[in-house]
């Protein structure tokens, strides 16, 4: 495994398993599958519902609570310095852990500075080993870190092959911010990235898969990704991406696939955003 160091030294694999859409009946049994093969990053959300199936999983394995990286995100109905900090308890009990790892801010919506003021102070309080955000576009990341004391020191947004991010890499390297991939593989639309022509034949040079070339050109970029599977072969595929490095021709030609570089989900969409304040807040 690889890792990266934030930018309070705290050090974070640079592969993990996500666990969005795994429902709570299957979740302890994935997130079991997925430490056995090796993933020490898991992460999930209030909203994802399945927290108490991480919790279970990892407390039942013979690994020890410092070898696991754990990261939750703050779900809009939680939002505001004083639903935050209780929300955070409950995360607490439910991962049945006395720290979370990585805490973030799951969307831009509702009091975002409310609930950063509940997470600096858990951070400041032991209970948070690193804070950051999710689905923060630039304009929005940037006035958000501008105001705030802590900086987040990791933004997760959608980035993958196809939806590759780098107008904003400036904006978070001006604030020391890393970024984490969910859909690192497309998602439902994956695809047109796991059947890929170009990263098949990439891959064929080093006896790997699209998949794992895709997994593994994110990594280059120091980019922490998590791909998600209920199926444990393919969980052991997605991890074994670390014994290969991609060729600077490689990446440029990677570079060349790029179709939406902030993603295809418009989280400026007022529909969008009127449906999760409406729905969640």
């Amino acid at each position: 495994m690889e890792y990266i160091k934030l930018s309070n030294g705290v050090q974070m694999p640079l592969l993990g398993y996500g666990v969005f859409l795994v429902s709570p009946d299957e979740c302890e049994r994935c997130v079991t599958d997925a430490l056995s093969v090796g993933y020490r990053l898991i992460d999930t959300a209030q909203a994802y519902q399945n927290e108490e199936g991480v919790g279970n999983a990892w407390r039942k394995s013979a690994i020890k609570r410092e070898d696991i990286f754990l990261t939750t995100k703050v779900w809009i109905s939680n939002a505001g310095e004083e639903r935050a900090a209780k929300s955070i308890d409950e995360s607490l009990r439910k991962l049945q852990t006395d720290y979370i790892d990585l805490l973030l801010i799951h969307q831009a919506y509702g009091d975002v500075f409310g609930s950063w003021r509940a997470m600096e102070k858990a951070y400041r309080d032991g209970k948070v080993r690193a804070i950051g955000v999710s689905n923060f576009q630039a304009g929005r990341f940037f006035d958000f870190s501008h105001y705030v004391n802590v900086k987040p020191m990791v933004n997760q947004l959608e980035c993958n092959t196809l939806s590759q991010q780098k107008g904003i890499e400036p904006t978070l390297n001006e604030f020391g911010t890393k970024m984490m991939a969910w859909y690192p593989l497309g998602g439902q639309g994956a695809d047109g990235i796991v059947k890929n022509d170009v990263l098949a034949d990439i891959g064929s040079k080093y006896g790997k898969t699209a998949a794992q070339v895709a997994l593994r050109w994110l990594t280059q970029r120091g980019i922490v990704a998590i791909p998600k599977s209920s199926h444990k072969e393919r969980m052991a595929q997605n991890i074994d991406i670390f014994d290969f490095t991609l060729t600077d021709m490689d990446m440029a030609q990677i570079a060349t696939m790029n179709q939406h570089d902030a993603g295809t989900r418009d989280f400026g969409d007022p529909q969008f955003v009127k449906y999760l304040i409406e729905t969640y807040g």
